[in-house]
């Protein structure tokens, strides 16, 4: 099993948004109804929406490849990009997924030692993330990996409003 990473471009906008959909669809469409995750999906997912932040200059989205399959994406922010007020300072994981079938192998591991080497490339003080309350295997993996919760926040799934956890990890 190979595994490489390749910085995602504006070329890459269809299957950036395939690669989005599929893996949110996969890792919450069994908690949530189908009317919500429709909704979200569209309004996350579509093609204006992904062009605009594939073109954002702050944000940055890997592809991670298994045998030259996309297997799931990375993406960070700074500065303007970053989801919440958190400072130049502070780098933000918005997403990490990885495809139900390439799950169990440690790519989300290795997306998240990418998101790590920015941030400290970046010279940033802090990496930050929110997590969904209910996704208690991936808040145990952060908490591992040294993040304390230091809020919280809405997301909305359609008209479901859902609490975040604001998870930080400061940088030495």
């Amino acid at each position: 099993m190979t595994t490489h990473l390749k910085k995602c471009r504006l070329k890459d906008l269809r299957k950036l948004q395939e690669i989005s959909y599929e893996t949110f669809n996969e890792t919450f469409k069994h908690q949530n109804s189908p009317e919500n995750m429709e909704a979200y999906l569209e309004k996350a997912f579509n093609l204006q929406q992904v062009e605009k932040e594939l073109s954002n200059p702050s944000s940055h989205f890997f592809f991670i490849y298994v045998d030259n399959e996309i297997a799931g994406y990375l993406k960070v922010n700074t500065d303007d990009a970053q989801t919440e007020e958190m400072g130049d300072e502070s780098l933000e994981i918005e997403r990490i997924y990885v495809k139900n079938n390439f799950q169990k192998h440690g790519l989300g591991k290795y997306l998240f030692n990418k998101a790590m080497d920015m941030a400290m490339e970046h010279n940033k003080k802090k990496i930050w993330l929110g997590v969904w309350e209910k996704n208690e295997n991936v808040l145990a993996f952060y908490k591992k990996m040294g993040f304390v919760q230091l809020g919280a926040h809405s997301f909305y799934m359609g008209d479901e409003e859902q609490v975040d956890f604001i998870m930080v990890k400061t940088l030495g």
